[in-house]
């Protein structure tokens, strides 16, 4: 009889199935400053999402920290409410952001909601897709060489410092010295940039730690240049916890990769990457991780560098979309040798270094043309560019070596007078106004005028009005040679030959 129970018992046991699900729950021990501890949560990944339940609701966190313990998380919602004793749940998810065309012409922040008062950002009949804020880079195989550029508009970038779709180019200089300029500039090239044959680019712009009103003044400037309709903006303003800065660049790059994905051309304006490195040491600082050098924490470089690295140029059989990145850096009394500088500067593709002192000179954009570099180079300009380029580099150089030289000399011969004078010309009608991007072809045809003496016997205060007046009569008279460098992105003999006539008469008119 006991044998027969015994053995019913076995039977029972062994198609026994529990149907309860265990679900892990933590603590808040310790919550300030928008940190907390967790404890009881020792399943939790690292960069998972979790939810605290609060009296007023539930909050957002993200665990940052792993310990033996206790998990220290970053709360994203509103810290306040939080209190210890509430109870936290895993959801076994990453951070993301609802992405899709619907962004085009938002302000949202970096959990995707609306800041632009223009209401919700997706309807029901929409189905946004999830994209999260930490994802791996394209690997090798999956990129290709940058071989199309991404024209500014600004005529010392596109000529010396050619930036290229699927490229990092940081932008560096101390502040006012016109860095968001160069970065706003770009966006609203883009507008002549796209035509009927051709998709433009997509333009995100990331302002982390920056002024409201600064944000408020960009948005109404994008809007009159006509700009906004193809640009997405990610503010994570000054006013914002430190939590919401340090996701602001990623939930930027995440916008970016959904177009990339697409096969679409993006570019993404992260301004400034300082000012994320200040929010990430402020959280690191808070969860007690150990300071390194000027305090930030030993991983600041991998930050960036995981950010920066997905910038991409993918391969046709991926559709041949690209995210190029333009990180702005602010130096101290341009000290490109602190910290934060080389970090960024070893991770990028070159530089455009803004010089405070050619800035108050009124060199307006304040290139320093000889420190600045795109490592990407020729390969990223069109072969008209590059033709009449070439030329513009090497005379600004040799400009800039006699200009050291002649403040020691009495008396000049004839030959270094002209390089001089030449020189002085070529720095002239690299100048530009703000927020007027120049197309690539009139580009072009400036360029040319300087380097080849048809502006050498201009007052060098007369350069740009006779320059401006030349071009407006080439594209009255002769309309039918830019649109062929436009067209074409060539300046072949012939058109060469057509130019050098069309310019002969107008210089005699």
């Amino acid at each position: 009889m006991s044998y027969e129970i015994i053995e019913k018992l076995k039977k029972e046991i062994a198609d026994y199935k529990d149907e309860t699900k265990f679900d892990h729950i933590g603590l808040v021990t310790e919550v300030g400053d928008g940190i907390a501890k967790i404890a009881g949560l020792s399943k939790a990944l690292s960069q998972e999402l979790l939810t605290i339940e609060t009296k007023k609701g539930e909050v957002a966190a993200i665990a940052f920290n792993l310990e033996e313990n206790f998990v220290g998380v970053v709360i994203l919602g509103e810290a306040q409410s939080v209190k210890v004793g509430d109870r936290v749940h895993q959801t076994g998810k990453v951070v993301s952001i609802k992405v899709g065309p619907e962004l085009l012409g938002r302000v949202v922040d970096p959990l995707g909601n609306s800041l632009d008062g223009k209401g919700a950002i997706f309807v029901d009949k929409d189905k946004p897709k999830d994209y999260p804020l930490e994802r791996s880079a394209p690997s090798v195989v999956a990129r290709e060489s940058v071989n199309t550029p991404l024209h500014t508009g600004i005529k010392a970038v596109d000529a010396m410092i050619p930036i290229g779709r699927g490229q990092r180019e940081l932008i560096i200089g101390d502040r006012q010295t016109g860095k968001t300029a160069i970065a706003l500039d770009t966006i609203i090239n883009q507008r002549q940039e796209a035509s009927d044959k051709r998709q433009g680019v997509i333009c995100i712009y990331v302002a982390v730690g920056q002024k409201n009103s600064k944000v408020a003044k960009l948005v109404k400037t994008l809007e009159e240049k006509d700009a906004l309709r193809y640009s997405i903006i990610v503010s994570a303003p000054a006013s914002s916890p430190a939590s919401v800065q340090y996701l602001a660049p990623f939930a930027g790059c995440a916008i970016g990769e959904f177009f990339m994905d697409h096969g679409q051309d993006a570019l993404v304006v992260y301004d400034d990457l300082s000012k994320h490195a200040d929010a990430y040491r402020q959280l690191s600082l808070l969860l007690r991780r150990p300071p390194g050098r000027e305090a930030y924490p030993g991983d600041i470089f991998y930050l960036h560098a995981r950010l920066l690295e997905r910038a991409a140029k993918l391969n046709k059989e991926l559709g041949g979309g690209s995210l190029t990145a333009l990180p702005i850096i602010e130096t101290q009394l341009g000290d490109v040798s602190a910290y934060i500088p080389t970090n960024v500067i070893s991770i990028t593709d070159g530089q455009i270094y803004l010089e405070s002192d050619l800035f108050y000179k009124g060199l307006r954009p304040a290139i320093n043309a000889g420190l600045s570099v795109s490592r990407v180079g020729s390969s990223a300009q069109t072969k008209a560019m590059k033709k009449v380029a070439g030329k513009l580099r090497l005379e600004l150089a040799q400009f800039r070596e006699l200009q050291a030289f002649v403040q020691f000399a009495s008396d000049l011969d004839e030959n270094t007078k002209k390089q001089i004078g030449r020189g002085q010309r070529l720095t002239e009608i690299l100048k530009q106004v703000d927020n007027e991007p120049i197309p690539f072809e009139k580009q072009v045809l400036i360029i040319y005028m300087a380097t080849n003496g048809y502006l050498d016997d201009v007052k060098v205060e007369e350069v740009r009005s006779i320059c401006d007046k030349m071009i407006d009569k080439v594209e009255k008279l002769y309309e039918d040679i830019l649109k062929k460098i436009k067209e074409t992105g060539q300046m072949d003999e012939e058109t060469e030959a057509k130019l050098k006539s069309c310019l002969e008469e107008v210089r005699g008119v």
